[in-house]
Order: structure tokens, then sequence, then C-alpha cells
């Protein structure tokens, strides 16, 4: 996926700012997909020049200017033709299981505190995720239509992360049996 077109989908539900955009992005999307603040403030640009997006200067009572962006029809039209490409699998850089891989060059407490550190990690994760699908259903029908797409996002966050944790405890098992 390109940023360019996460940033489209943020601002075809609402107008914001690069400050804002970053915020929605790690609300919204930062269980899946990450970007600096950089990253983002690169790619706007990039969609101005493109006429993908427009900005506006806005005031603030006692703070600078701030642009706030909107797509633009070509931004939607973009957007759309990008959501009919079919999408690639997902290939993933993993830095434990490269170690893992080499792990017969060190002691496996240096694998087994690694993996523990990122149990911890998912496990939080797992929290956050179990409390928005809370707040999800506990929304009336009616309120949940918005919400139904991104609540696939959300459901395919819990598994993954269910089943990382249910393979880090078996890789858990294993190195602390082979000690």
């Amino acid at each position: 996926m390109a940023l360019k077109h996460a940033i489209l989908v943020l601002l075809e539900q609402q107008p914001g700012s690069g400050y804002d955009l970053h915020k929605r992005f790690q609300q919204h999307m930062g269980f899946f997909w990450q970007a600096s603040h950089q990253q983002i403030y690169q790619q706007l640009k990039g969609l101005l020049t493109d006429g993908l997006i427009v900005g506006q200067d806005k005031q603030q009572q006692g703070k600078p200017d701030r642009k706030v962006y909107h797509i633009t029809d070509s931004g939607k039209q973009e957007l759309i033709g990008w959501m009919h490409q079919l999408s690639k699998p997902l290939k993933i850089n993993d830095t434990l299981l490269v170690k893992l891989y080499g792990g017969h060059l060190v002691d496996s407490e240096v694998l087994l505190r690694d993996l523990q550190q990122q149990q911890d990690s998912y496990r939080k994760t797992l929290a956050v995720l179990q409390q928005l699908e809370q707040q999800y259903q506990a929304l009336a029908e009616s309120q949940k239509q918005p919400y139904r797409l991104p609540y696939l996002t959300l459901r395919r966050g819990i598994y993954h992360v269910q089943g990382w944790l249910a393979w880090a405890e078996e890789a858990s098992q294993l190195l602390s049996d082979w000690q």
C-alpha cells in the first residue's frame, strides 16, 4: 500500500491538517500501517503537486496558521482506481524471526528475553484492540453502520495478534525445553 492512498482515505473521510492526519493515522491505521510525521508531510507535498488534494490556510487564535487539506475530485478518482487494483499478499520483515533463524549463535535465554518482551507488547496491543471491539459492540445497531468496514480491519488485527501470541507460547516452550 502506498502511504499516499492511506492519506487519501483519511482525507476522503474528513479534511485535516498534517498534524490531524498524523494523529488520525496513529489512532485508526497505526495497528496495521506505520508512518512518521515526516513521511506524512512529504506525501502531502506530493499529493498537492499532483492535484490530488488542496490546502487551505486556516487562522487560529493565538497560534500560527495551519493548513487544512481536502481531497479533490482527482484525488477521489485516484483513490477509487487504487481500490480496484488487487492487493499483493503481505510479506513481513521480522527481526525476531531472523534472530531465531540464527539463534544457534547465542544462548536461548537471549532469544527468550527478546520473545518475552515482544509478547508483553503484543498482549498490550491485544487489550487495546479488544477494548475497541467492546466499544464497537456497545453501539446501537444504527450507530454501527459507518464503522462496519473499519471493524473488519479491527477483527483482522485481533486475529493477527492472537495468532502471534499462540505461536510465541509455542516458541517459548520449545526454547525453554532446549535449554
